[in-house]
């Protein structure tokens, strides 16, 4: 069974080694997916295996099929360009598509790369593309990002058109605040370009390659902040024109005429939301431009969310909505089937309703049905009070024999009453492989089903094993109990879930063998409740789920389809 990932592999974008802010001499993209990767520094053609320049370090010699680690399988090289590589590749172990950048371990800027991944690494924030591996072996240096399969380059969106106004300022938005968090952490990123900008198909924005990306180039910059503010000024300058806001083409986009300067959005294109062109303005008058309106330029990422922040907020445009059509009358109407109007368009006259019964077996008929409705009558009232009078004498003697035997109605013990077992703690239990959300497994007994503890997203199911026993956690009881029953809410219906129940000695017991099952059960709702079948008494319960339903899209878990579960709340009474 193997781990899916949600995300999608930084692969390498333009050459150079100018700032995005540069004036870019050619078009380049980076490959989502599918797509190769172009780069047209010079007379390289990425993906293909071109020359290196003079005295540049060579890419390792590798091949489709290779596997570093014995884990990662190259299927696909991207890019080839100063020395390193950029592959598509496969994660043997968790079965999912990664991307891989390598270089030679004795290339001038390995280290700086390998300090840049692991920085990014650690930032550990869902709105970057992430770092999943960092590593020198064997004379190469390799990191290892997340690949998402559905996403989309701000590059191939522009290029049906400009973004509504929506979209563009959801985009500036989320990479705006993104980018403020990583310098708030000391990253930047200094690329940003249509390149590295990505929607999923949830609508979320994600940006690829912090830090990485410059310093596998070698770029630096005295100012970061101010780069790449300028740079979301031009990525949202691009957004609402469909042109790049330099003379230059670049990123599939046409650059703006010459000899004329910068000229803000709602003056290049029509429709463009007067907000949002003040607001690109803005961010790029670090290149020499002029807000209008006077308005401050921002020179960081923190004071353009400030920006943003003051603005109106921006709705999504309202849904078309189609007119019904008018209602025709039909041509079946009372009267006509089967013959045609004396008239067009006239309707036949509805024939009148029979008289009632006026012959003398009418008559009759009308006096023998009243008779036994009042024969029915009569003797439903005297059954019924027969009945009142007896349920009160029953009463009278019930409690007259409840008055004077009360020392005898009940001669066995009283029923054993059913208590709530207060959860002290919990820790996640991992039988092979990694842990899925440790910590998160305090949202399972917290009283708000709304938060959850989840596994991971798996390719195939619904069983997990052979290549994970199970998931759970180990709950804390606080003393020694005899739980009766574990109600676990979970957040995926579906075929199927077994969730098994196991006694154990500790909250970190070390295997599957230390501990003895008590209780099995099987579901597709959205609760599974497991009775315990062996009588214990125990401190320690894991909640161990071994089979999980394959479930949609969960853009609020950030949770792609596939094999999941999760427990929402977890609740024992004994």
């Amino acid at each position: 069974m193997a781990e899916r990932s949600t995300a999608a592999v930084d692969v390498a974008d333009n050459s150079g080694d100018e700032p995005l802010t540069a004036k870019a001499d050619q078009t380049t993209s980076d490959g989502v997916a599918q797509d190769r990767e172009r780069d047209t520094d010079g007379d390289e053609a990425q993906g293909s295996g071109g020359t290196e320049g003079p005295g540049k370090p060579s890419s390792p010699e590798l091949h489709s099929g290779h596997k570093l680690a014995r884990r990662y399988r190259l299927e696909e090289c991207v890019t080839r360009l100063d020395g390193f590589s950029s592959w598509r590749a496969v994660d043997e172990k968790l079965r999912r598509a990664v991307g891989v950048h390598i270089l030679p371990a004795d290339h001038v800027r390995a280290r700086s790369v390998l300090a840049a991944a692991r920085s990014s690494a650690l930032l550990g924030d869902p709105r970057f593309v992430q770092v999943l591996d960092a590593v020198e072996e064997n004379d190469v240096v390799y990191v290892v990002h997340e690949w998402l399969p559905d996403a989309a380059e701000l590059t191939t969106l522009l290029a049906s058109g400009p973004l509504e106004a929506h979209d563009a300022y959801q985009m500036v938005t989320q990479v705006t605040q993104a980018m403020a968090a990583a310098h708030r952490e000391g990253l930047a990123h200094l690329r940003l370009n249509p390149g590295t900008i990505l929607r999923t198909s949830s609508g979320q924005w994600r940006i690829r390659g912090l830090a990485v990306n410059a310093a596998l180039r070698g770029i630096g910059s005295d100012t970061p902040q101010r780069t790449d503010t300028e740079a979301i000024g031009a990525l949202l300058y691009a957004a609402l024109t469909q042109r790049w806001p330099y003379e230059d083409d670049a990123y599939g986009l046409s650059g703006l005429p010459k000899g004329v300067g910068l000229i803000a959005p709602d003056q290049v294109r029509a429709g463009v939301h007067r907000g949002l062109s003040e607001l690109s303005m803005r961010a790029l008058v670090n290149d020499g431009a002029t807000a209008s309106r006077h308005e401050s330029a921002c020179t960081t990422p923190e004071e353009l969310v400030k920006a943003i922040g003051e603005m109106p907020r921006i709705r999504p445009p309202e849904p078309a909505f189609t007119a019904p059509p008018e209602y025709q009358r039909t041509t079946y109407q009372q009267g006509t089937y089967g013959r045609p109007s004396t008239h067009p368009g006239a309707i036949a006259p509805v024939p009148a309703p029979p008289p009632p019964l006026q012959s003398p077996t009418g008559k009759a008929l009308k006096w023998v049905v009243s008779a036994l409705l009042i024969a029915a009558l009569g003797l439903g009232s005297w059954q019924l009070a027969e009945a009142l009078m007896d349920h009160g004498e029953k009463s009278n003697d019930t409690h007259q024999t409840q008055t004077t035997d009360g020392n005898d109605k009940n001669g066995g013990s009283p029923a054993k009453p059913v208590r709530t077992l207060k959860i002290q703690g919990a820790q996640e239990f991992v039988a092979k492989g990694d842990a899925q959300h440790p910590q998160d497994v305090g949202k399972t007994y917290d009283g708000d089903s709304s938060t959850y503890w989840k596994s991971n997203t798996f390719v195939e199911g619904p069983a997990l094993a052979p290549y994970k026993p199970g998931v759970g956690i180990v709950y804390d009881l606080g003393s020694a109990q005899e739980p009766a029953k574990a109600t676990i809410g979970l957040r995926y219906a579906g075929d199927h879930t077994t969730v098994d129940l196991y006694t154990a000695d500790t909250l970190t017991p070390a295997s599957m063998d230390s501990m003895r099952k008590i209780g099995s059960v099987t579901t597709s709702g959205t609760t599974a409740t497991v009775k315990v079948a062996a009588s214990a008494k125990t401190r320690y319960v894991l909640v161990w789920i071994t089979a999980v339903p394959y479930s949609g899209r969960d853009a609020s878990a950030y949770s792609d389809p596939g094999y999941k579960q999760a427990i929402t709340e977890v609740k024992f009474t004994g």
